[in-house]
């Protein structure tokens, strides 16, 4: 039989890749968002108990699904329900039950893939938008709190906090799990938007965990844009989502080396980047931008462009970039895209200047907590010779990686700065 450890980690990959799509089921299923979480919950924690003796399953991702719908079953039946409930019990043996009040609710519906439309659920107007997008990463993006709390840049005791006031409201005020008529799509955007690139984001570059890429969260991300296009043809910042996901995911291949360690965008070798993507992710941003009703995701994805169009690092048009950033942080003001408005203007004027704005920036105290802060203020002292200012930050920004290979990659820059320190 496998190990402990063996199963453990079998275990964790099913949660993380498959605990959307098992939810997402049963949330159709049972129109419960509580019942159908606690009943995954339940499924995995028998997974670990019985694996080890039983060994795995062929698959366990069916065999996580099967037993959370039984689980999920067996607490009906053991509540005293009342007739909507009995009659959800009923039904939740058939798999033509999808979770609404009637068969015509779906059939009426554009959204025909589950998660897609448990995204939108989650993004309710009653909602906050911060409790909308937490709740969804939650949900379907497999992430932990630690994750989503560091991709909000607050603490996790805030972040759990927010996702107990965000179900306890779906539950209080009876929030249906069904899909918005059409005319309700564009209200909910916005939100569905963010929640589709912070699980891309995850996927691209790990927040945690001993690997830089989660690739499958890059998958179901580009995969739910591309239905949520279908179902949005003429929204154009839909289009540029998809746009800047394909640009950023055409890179895969060379942001890391045989070992998974990391290569930074100028060290990597070009002829490994996607170009099929790469082509589609150029046109459909050009679209999206001829559509003259810009947005950040488009403009996001301008920037792609212009790394992916650049045959070397030296050929990139930094200055465009930089012209970019500060557009983009006129639709969504951000301490991050001030802070990659100040590298870009690094690469195309000089490191002082981006060093200066990096310190100005530092001043508000807004990125302390945020690792590649200071890492970058790091790379532009290092850049400078200021070895003993750039070891200091290099040690800020480990304190504060929790993805292990960036931890790596950056313990590396600290030894060949100190080394420098300590010949000077």
């Amino acid at each position: 039989m496998a190990s402990t450890q063996v199963i453990s980690e079998i275990a964790d990959r099913v949660f993380r890749e498959e605990s959307g799509r098992i939810v997402a089921s049963l949330i159709r299923r049972f129109n419960n968002f509580d019942l159908a979480e606690d009943a995954v919950q339940d499924a995995l924690i028998i997974a670990l108990d019985r694996w080890p003796k039983e060994g795995a399953p062929d698959n366990p991702a069916a065999w996580i699904t099967t037993t959370a719908r039984r689980k999920a079953i067996d607490r009906l039946r053991r509540e005293k329900v009342g007739a909507n409930k009995q009659e959800m019990l009923a039904r939740a043996g058939s798999d033509q039950y999808d979770g609404f009040d009637t068969i015509a609710d779906l059939d009426d519906s554009a959204l025909e893939d589950d998660r897609l439309r448990l995204i939108f659920t989650c993004c309710h107007p009653a909602l906050s938008s911060e409790a909308q997008i937490a709740l969804t990463l939650r949900t379907l993006g497999g992430l932990t709190t630690s994750e989503i709390a560091n991709a909000f840049l607050i603490s996790e005791t805030t972040l759990a906090q927010r996702l107990v006031r965000a179900q306890r409201k779906i539950r209080d005020a009876g929030i249906p799990y069904r899909a918005p008529a059409d005319d309700m799509l564009p209200e909910r955007l916005s939100a569905v938007l963010m929640v589709m690139y912070l699980i891309f984001n995850e996927g691209y570059s790990a927040s945690a965990g001993n690997s830089l890429i989660r690739r499958p969260l890059c998958v179901e991300a580009i995969r739910l844009t591309r239905v949520l296009r279908q179902l949005m043809p003429d929204e154009p910042e839909v289009t540029g989502l998809l746009a800047l996901m394909l640009l950023h995911d055409s890179r895969r291949n060379a942001r890391t080396d045989g070992d998974g360690n990391l290569i930074l965008l100028d060290m990597q070798d070009r002829t490994l980047w996607d170009q099929t993507e790469i082509e589609e992710g150029i046109a459909l941003a050009e679209h999206a931008l001829s559509q003259k009703n810009p947005g950040p995701y488009q403009v996001q994805a301008a920037i792609a462009a212009c790394h992916a169009e650049a045959r070397s690092a030296d050929l990139t048009d930094w200055r465009q970039i930089a012209a970019l950033y500060w557009t983009l942080n006129g639709f969504t003001p951000s301490p991050i895209v001030e802070l990659n408005h100040a590298v870009a203007i690094a690469m195309s004027v000089g490191p002082e200047i981006g060093l200066r704005l990096v310190e100005n920036l530092g001043r508000t105290n807004a990125l302390d907590s945020y690792y590649l802060f200071h890492a970058t203020k790091a790379d532009l002292l290092r850049r400078l010779g200021a070895s003993q200012g750039a070891a200091e930050s290099y040690r800020r920004a480990i304190s504060l990686s929790s993805n292990a290979r960036e931890t790596e990659y950056l313990q590396k820059r600290l030894v060949e700065v100190s080394d420098k320190e300590s010949v000077h």
